[in-house]
């Protein structure tokens, strides 16, 4: 967060902004101005909760629609644009980066958030996890897509292997959680089986295969630079 150094009441969009914890901090650092988009009326009840308690007044608002369809005011005015872990939004990281690109003013930033590939990911892992391999990219060539479209990379943040642990985790802790408490959910069945599913999946090829990085690209002042 700290090394973005945007400009006081800098102008900004977080494109799948879920429950907006990334505009909010950009808020409560920066006094950022700006919008979140997401699909899920959910993600923007809760969005618009967490923002009224922690930067009331401010000049961050929430808004549900495709993210596909969003079209700044002007073009090139903003400070910084995100899509962090939603590529499919737009058909994919290099997409992504296209779209975002023209709503930025140069030397304003692009945050995107995308897995990669730690190996060659085993036939059994895609057919397991339902993912194609062209889904992905290896971490080298997530940077070269910003670098060919005119942005440099200035940071890129990998998760470890126990951020993929803790992630996963969770999701293993609070399914046992709500089983324990809710057995007579008639939906209870079907949700511990894929969770099941999905960490098996994980602690068998996952925690080895699928990376995830978060890519601070900057806009090149001039294009061909």
């Amino acid at each position: 967060m700290e090394l973005l150094r945007l400009p006081t009441d800098a102008q900004v969009v977080d494109i799948a902004c879920g429950k907006g914890e990334f505009l909010i901090r950009l808020a409560e650092t920066y006094g950022a101005r700006g919008l979140g988009i997401d699909i899920s009326p959910f993600f923007i009840a809760e969005a618009e909760r967490r923002i009224d308690l922690r930067t009331p007044g401010g000049g961050i608002g929430f808004t549900r629609m495709n993210g596909a369809d969003f079209k700044p005011d002007e073009p090139e005015r903003l400070d910084l644009a995100s899509c962090i872990g939603a590529s499919w939004v737009f058909g994919g990281h290099a997409e992504t980066l296209e779209a975002l690109y023209p709503m930025v003013r140069p030397g304003g930033w692009i945050v995107v958030g995308e897995p990669y590939w730690r190996q060659e990911p085993p036939e059994d892992y895609l057919k397991a996890s339902g993912i194609a391999k062209e889904a992905f990219g290896s971490h080298y060539s997530n940077a070269q897509a910003g670098e060919r479209l005119g942005l440099d990379l200035v940071h890129a943040i990998a998760s470890d292997k126990d951020d993929w642990d803790r992630y996963e985790g969770l999701q293993w802790y609070a399914t046992n959680e709500y089983a324990s408490t809710h057995p007579d959910d008639p939906d209870l069945a079907a949700v511990v089986e894929r969770v099941e599913k999905d960490k098996e999946t994980y602690l068998r090829w996952g925690r080895d295969t699928l990376g995830w990085a978060i890519y601070l690209f900057r806009r090149r002042i001039r294009r061909d630079q």
